[in-house]
This record gives C-alpha cells, structure tokens and sequence, in this order.
C-alpha cells in the first residue's frame, strides 16, 4: 500500500470522527475537517481563534461535487475554471446543502475545486467537501511549508498527514474571485 493511500485512508478515519487534520494542500499547509459535520467546523475556529462571521474555503473534487452545493453556476464558469493557470477560489453566494457555519456573514462561501493529489483523493474517498483554511493562528502568517507550521497549530490538531512535510518549495496561496449577483467577477486576491 502506497504512503499516500495510506495517509488518505488515517486522514479519511480522523474526518468520520469529527476530527480535525493538518494536511498539505495545492496550496499552503491547512487544516481542515468535513465541512457537513458542524461540531468539526466549530473546533477550526477555536483552533485558529477566528471570529465564526469569518468564512472559510471548502474544498471538492470536481465540478460535479460543485454543482451539488452551488444552486447554478454563473455562465461561463467551466470555461474561467478550465483557463485557470493556478489554484483559483471562486465565491458563491447561491448555495444549498451547507450549513451556516461555513458561510461567510453575507452567506457566501468560496468553493475550490483541487488538484493536489491528497486531497482529491480524501474528498473523493468522504464523497463531501474538506475544509480549508490555513493552518494558523488567525492574523499570524499563512504557513507556506510545513516547517512554518506553529507548534500551537500541531498541538491543537487531532491529525497530521505524514505527506510533504520536508518539501522546502513554497506555495502561495489560492487566487479569489467572487461572483457578483449581477454576473460581474471581482477579484478579491489575485
């Protein structure tokens, strides 16, 4: 059994108990939980000390995962996603299925469709989007590595995937772009 099999299938157990991980993303370095199940959403802010009015990225496999929690994708989005040069977080604010503690106050949320290996799988493997936001204390710096990594963070954490921790190669983290309800984008961090 490959090492990443086997971290999908410890970090899949971890999310059925209502755990919370730390994991490599095609990102930065986050932690996250099954974002359906909301005694886990609640323990990331408590983790991360965030105010609960602060939404945070949810994470899907594909577009058809995407399409069971976003009402109607705004026209041309399959065309903007398919043309995205780097992870891209898109903002939705015509949502089903998801429970208020991952929507922002206005009652949108950003949805990011990955490609990391390791997370594709695990989503694919819960069938249910992974919450994403940066593993740090709320207004400290986003780890880019896993070495940057608070020991807070690795402490509160019920998980750490063993996958990528020695990866000196930063990342930055995803472009956002918000929907307006009029069909215009905005982006919010390019």
């Amino acid at each position: 059994m490959s090492e990443l099999v086997k971290a999908v299938q410890a970090a899949e157990e971890e999310l059925l108990y209502g755990n919370i991980i730390l994991y490599p993303t095609d990102t930065v370095w986050g932690i996250g939980c099954d974002a359906i199940n909301i005694a886990a959403v609640r323990k990331i802010f408590k983790i991360k000390e965030r105010e609960e009015s602060k939404a945070m990225i949810l994470l899907v496999a594909d577009l058809e995962m995407l399409k069971r929690y976003v009402k109607q994708l705004p026209t041309g989005f399959e065309e903007l996603q398919a043309k995205a040069e780097r992870p891209t977080t898109y903002v939705f604010s015509d949502t089903q299925k998801l429970s208020k503690e991952v929507l922002a106050a206005d009652g949108t949320v950003g949805i990011r469709i990955v490609n990391d290996a390791f997370c594709h799988r695990l989503i694919r493997q819960i069938d249910r989007p992974l919450v994403s936001t940066s593993a740090n204390i709320s207004g400290e710096p986003s780890p880019k590595t896993f070495a940057d990594v608070s020991e807070t963070i690795k402490k509160r954490v019920d998980y750490i995937v063993p996958l990528r921790q020695d990866d000196a190669m930063t990342s930055t983290p995803s472009r956002i772009i918000k929907f307006e309800a009029n069909g215009e984008q905005t982006v919010l961090r390019g």
